[in-house]
């Protein structure tokens, strides 16, 4: 049975703020670091972190026959997805790019849709994602045009939500389901493994940082990396364990919401009316398809 929100809800919020204040961390950090730069950082600590809480809590590397599989999920999940959200927040917002992010659940919907056959696509679903889809054509503000760089930066963010939503049916199919499924700490462990060894020789090529670290650098980097990447994993596992997966998966549209709040208030970054609304109307679809939100029902005559 599921526990009192007194056992999850400390996770589960806390969980909203460090993923929420992620973009920001990532905006900071690339005023010395590449982009590139930013995402070793990120795993680098995150592998480190999530290395001594193994230790700590005995939990095993993965097995070799499924680093093959952890390999595409860290393409996915980390190196790629990350990389492509560092590279974004050099021509928009850290709160736009946040806005951007919680389409994850669409995106991981329609690639379920696809992949999978057994999955239908209901009404509620459709609805949820005709919803959802308006929702970012309203967050990018479709009537006003597209200037290149901002064009680029949101075509980056949007590439990586896709490749998020690859990854969820990608890992149930492969990693997640099955006699030797990994377990939470595992999983993570061998994600942030995986990912500092992709990374590792683009941030060669492109180099590491573009300017001296300061202080302010450093130190999101460490929340970005030992927070953002290592501790956020154990605090999710908590909430799946001590909630559900559906209440688990929700912590998305809370961080959509940190996100515009902290890039306006750490920041300054301006928001226009369209960013809060089309982000609101990502977050109902996505709550709509999932389910969350019922459509009603009507009496057929």
């Amino acid at each position: 049975m599921r526990s009192s929100p007194r056992a999850w809800l400390p996770a589960y919020l806390l969980l909203s703020l460090i993923w929420g204040n992620s973009f920001v961390f990532i905006k900071i950090g690339l005023g010395s670091l590449t982009p590139a730069g930013v995402v070793l950082s990120r795993l680098a600590l995150g592998m480190i972190t999530m290395l001594v809480i193994s230790v700590v809590m005995r939990s095993p590397l993965p097995p070799r026959r499924l680093w093959g599989p952890l390999f595409v999920a860290a393409v996915l999940m980390t190196s790629g997805g990350w990389v492509l959200f560092a590279f974004s927040e050099q021509y928009i917002s850290s709160a736009l790019a946040g806005i951007i992010n919680g389409a994850t659940p669409l995106m991981t919907l329609l690639v379920i849709l696809a992949a999978f056959p057994e999955e239908k696509p209901t009404r509620q679903r459709i609805v949820g994602l005709v919803i959802g889809f308006t929702g970012v054509l309203v967050v990018v503000g479709v009537w006003q045009g597209l200037g290149a760089t901002t064009l680029l930066g949101i075509g980056a963010a949007v590439l990586a939500t896709i490749g998020y939503g690859i990854s969820y049916p990608y890992v149930r199919r492969h990693i997640a389901t099955g006699e030797n499924a990994l377990g939470p700490m595992t999983f993570a462990t061998g994600l942030m493994i995986m990912g500092t060894i992709q990374i590792a020789p683009v941030a060669a090529l492109t180099g590491f940082a573009h300017a001296p670290v300061t202080g302010s650098v450093f130190l999101a980097m460490l929340a970005l990396g030992i927070l953002g990447s290592g501790i956020a994993y154990i605090l999710n596992y908590l909430v799946i364990h001590r909630s559900d997966a559906t209440t688990a998966s929700t912590v998305t549209y809370v961080i959509t919401l940190v996100a515009v709040v902290s890039g306006a208030v750490v920041l300054g970054e301006h928001i226009t009316w369209n960013q809060p609304v089309g982000g609101a109307l990502v977050v109902l679809g996505a709550a709509t398809a999932q389910g969350l939100v019922r459509l009603p029902r009507f009496a057929r005559t």
